[in-house]
């Protein structure tokens, strides 16, 4: 029997608070966002089962477009092998009920405890703990934290194959003294996953293989040079699906309608944790498009930076959660973290201390509201840009490269072995840079998204921005496991929002005014010359999808995209903001110290970019 063709696709994210509902078709020959709806998710009481909140989601856009998309009975989706009703594909993400979060554990913190913490996010796991034999903790107050924390699942690794097995049996021992308690479901045994020395495999087995249900995969680090972390990220969505999704009130109803038919026989999909279907779908677009690409999503409890650089000529990917920093139940955080004078650097009016602390404590009490008043809006994007530029931070101690096997070995670096290399994020070879989140992605103009991007991440080079237009980067991540070319489609022409590319020449300035020089072609045949200033940013008319040929001249000392003192030469593509010459040379970048004079730049700036109304600066941040 001939498989159908696709024609129609539904796909749902569980979020935390809510449940989002994407239809997908296929109209004049490419598939395209039709319809989105969202409905309260409905995990947890009074209503106890996630089915209901989907339910409610798909039904809004049953009334909106006026189609069958549930069964009959109306209490689940119908996904149909041939006909017109119901829908052709049916998948979903899940981050309800706090998502998959996971405590990891490695013989040494710095090595396994990093690789088995890089393979658990890279799975969309929430990490709430590594343990290690070397992180300060006595082996009680390891057991303490594990059955405080009480998580989903366990990886548990140590040791490269073939040497020393003692450590990793003393972490056996520890976990198994713990023996914590799921959060779901009464009855069954917690999923751990070793991963380490396959030499300690059978004694690990004998340790925890009676009280728990104890999976094996290769070494996550087989050899002291390499990561092997596909196996274990592979394990952890299986046991998310089989046991944690499987025990949360209503998974086991929502699993069995996720599928499609593959020549008439029944073919069940994943639920994939959330930010794992983001980090699927950024992995996705950097393959298809050869780049390297990172992506943030700053929400209101946490923020996760997705990134992809290439690392001895291969793609890696990583991705960090940033579990403090938040722009609603975790925005103290960010002003404890950032500290007040970082936050209010980015406030471009003059503004008393206690009045800001007193804005976030109200933010911090009532998390669910929206800026009211321009200042408010403007105070919570100051918020936002540290929040993000903290979140990098992490990303960047994460995102470490190993010692190659080819490198030669001195003495020191026999000390530093157990250590992991620099970081991979190289914002010089960033080529897209994808903005998600209410703040981001619902700023009242794309400008704002823009100046936020730039101020909080510094790109270096040629760097286009973007944001994800009503967050269904999940969704389409999951869909680019199943149908590469409609995830591709959408992404393309309704997901991404190309905001321009950012133009922004680095290095030490020394006594040039100018850093660079950009002389263009547009489509017309027109040329163009402007020089990028220090200290300035240019906002150039460029639109969507507008394209011209590019010379960028730097001074000696700066790089534009081609080395040190070397001419750029390609092609510049606009968006709905334009394109941004960015001169602030980040060198390294810093504001004024002089409240005054920080005070003017930020107004020159924001009046630039058109942030934000320039009579409202003007009147010192009064409406």
């Amino acid at each position: 029997m001939a498989s159908k063709e696709i024609t129609r696709i539904l796909a749902t994210d569980c979020g935390s608070t809510t449940t989002k509902a994407i239809l997908i078709e296929k109209r004049d020959g490419e598939f395209r966002l039709i319809r989105r709806g969202e409905a309260p998710t409905t995990v947890e009481a009074p209503a106890e089962d996630v089915t209901k909140g989907v339910l409610n989601a798909v039904g809004e856009i049953e009334d909106l477009e006026g189609i069958e998309l549930l069964n009959d009975a109306k209490d689940g989706v119908n996904v149909s092998a041939d006909g017109d009703k119901g829908v052709d594909i049916y998948m979903s993400t899940s981050s309800a009920g706090g998502g998959l979060q996971m405590t990891v554990a490695g013989v040494v913190k710095s090595m396994t405890g990093e690789s088995a913490q890089r393979a658990a996010l890279g799975a969309g796991a929430i990490v709430m703990d590594v343990v290690a034999s070397n992180d300060g903790r006595l082996p009680h107050e390891k057991v303490a934290d594990i059955r405080r924390l009480r998580p989903d699942m366990i990886l548990l690794s140590g040791g490269i194959d073939g040497g020393t097995i003692d450590h990793v049996i003393e972490l056996a021992e520890v976990v198994r003294a713990a023996d914590p308690k799921p959060r779901f479901g009464v009855g069954y045994k917690l999923p751990v996953i070793y991963a380490g020395n396959k030499d300690a495999t059978d004694a690990v087995a004998g340790e925890l293989s009676d009280s728990m249900e104890l999976k094996v995969v290769d070494n996550l680090r087989p050899v002291l040079e390499r990561e092997n972390l596909g196996p274990a990220r592979d394990e952890i969505h299986e046991l998310f699906m089989e046991h944690v999704m499987a025990q949360a009130p209503g998974y086991a109803r929502l699993m069995s309608w996720a599928g499609h038919f593959v020549e008439g026989e029944w073919k069940q999909l994943p639920i994939m944790p959330t930010p794992g279907a983001v980090g699927k779908l950024i992995e996705s677009v950097a393959k298809n498009e050869e780049i390297e690409v990172m992506g943030v999503d700053i929400g209101g409890a946490t923020t996760d930076v997705f990134s992809v650089f290439t690392s001895e000529g291969a793609p890696v990917f990583n991705r960090t959660v940033s579990a403090n920093l938040g722009m609603s139940y975790s925005v103290s955080n960010v002003l404890a973290s950032a500290g007040l004078d970082n936050v209010m650097r980015w406030v471009p009016f003059m503004m008393d201390e206690a009045d800001l602390r007193n804005r976030i404590r109200n933010k911090m009490i009532r998390p669910t509201t929206i800026p009211q008043l321009l200042e408010e809006l403007i105070i919570e994007q100051a918020i936002a840009r540290e929040a993000l530029r903290l979140a990098l931070i992490q990303h960047r101690e994460l995102a470490t490269g190993l010692k190659g096997v080819a490198q030669e070995r001195t003495i020191g670096d026999a000390f530093e072995q157990t250590q992991s290399g620099g970081t991979l994020v190289d914002m010089m070879g960033l080529n897209l840079l994808i903005g998600s989140g209410g703040v981001l992605s619902h700023a009242p103009r794309r400008c704002q998204a823009a100046h936020m991007l730039i101020d909080a991440f510094l790109p270096e080079g040629i760097t286009m921005l973007a944001v994800d237009s009503i967050f269904m980067m999940p969704q389409l991540g999951v869909l680019s496991e199943v149908h590469p070319k409609a995830a591709t489609e959408v992404f393309d022409k309704d997901c991404l929002i190309k905001l321009g590319t950012c133009v922004a020449p680095t290095g030490p300035a020394k006594k040039a005014k100018v850093l660079a020089t950009l002389k263009m072609t547009r489509s017309d045949g027109s040329l163009e010359e402007h020089p990028i200033e220090i200290d300035r940013i240019e906002l150039i008319p460029l639109g969507v999808g507008e394209k011209v040929q590019a010379e960028i001249v730097p001074a000696k000392h700066i790089d534009a995209g081609a080395g040190l003192g070397e001419m750029w030469a390609g092609e510049l593509e606009g968006g709905v903001v334009g394109l941004i010459l960015d001169g602030r040379g980040r060198r390294p970048f810093e504001l004024p110290e002089d409240e005054a004079t920080r005070v003017a730049k930020l107004q020159e700036w924001s009046k630039a970019l058109d942030t934000y109304p320039e009579r409202f600066l003007s009147m010192g941040g009064e409406e």
